[in-house]
């Protein structure tokens, strides 16, 4: 498996997995290195707020939609909480993405500082639901900003405070 071939514009970003069962590591660690085309040997660090389970975190250089091939990896792996982000450049916005076993993935589209920008028709239809019956405007907007996955995987971040970043360049 290569990296995608979406563009040759160079990005970066980092991929923290929130935990992981010790089974499931080494499969997250060939995952990732197929997408980025190189071995990943993570350092693995017990993740306190799930015993029994691990966290990691890494820094990647790669081509733009390195983060969406990371996320289409490793989504769908019961008991794998992750979050992948992938910066701005000049050709292209940056992304977030978050996958927890219960809420699936989360996607977003990241400004330059991070911000999550939402599309007008989203943010258009969101208000016509909820003005039709569906989930409160507040509600629905905190789903269109990602607070459910955010509040299921703050706990995680908080313990993995002071964890190693390692840096991985892809290789081109």
């Amino acid at each position: 498996m290569t990296a995608p071939a979406t563009s040759t514009t160079a990005t970066r970003g980092l991929l923290y997995v929130h935990s992981a069962p010790s089974a499931l590591c080494p499969h997250v660690e060939w995952a990732v290195g197929g997408v980025l085309g190189a071995a990943v040997n993570l350092e693995w660090i017990p993740q306190p707020a799930q015993p029994g389970t691990y966290r990691a975190e890494l820094s990647w250089t790669g081509s733009v939609g390195t983060a969406a091939a990371v996320a289409s990896a490793l989504r769908g792996w019961n008991h794998l909480r992750f979050e992948i982000t992938e910066e701005p450049t000049a050709s292209s916005e940056g992304e977030r993405f978050s996958y927890t076993p219960d809420l699936g993935v989360f996607h977003a589209v990241t400004g330059l500082h991070g911000d999550i920008m939402i599309p007008e028709d989203r943010l258009k239809a969101t208000v016509v639901k909820a003005s039709l019956g569906g989930d409160d405007l507040m509600t629905a907007i905190d789903k269109l900003l990602g607070k459910p996955w955010d509040d299921e995987l703050e706990t995680f971040r908080y313990a993995g405070e002071g964890a190693p970043v390692r840096w991985l360049h892809q290789v081109v």
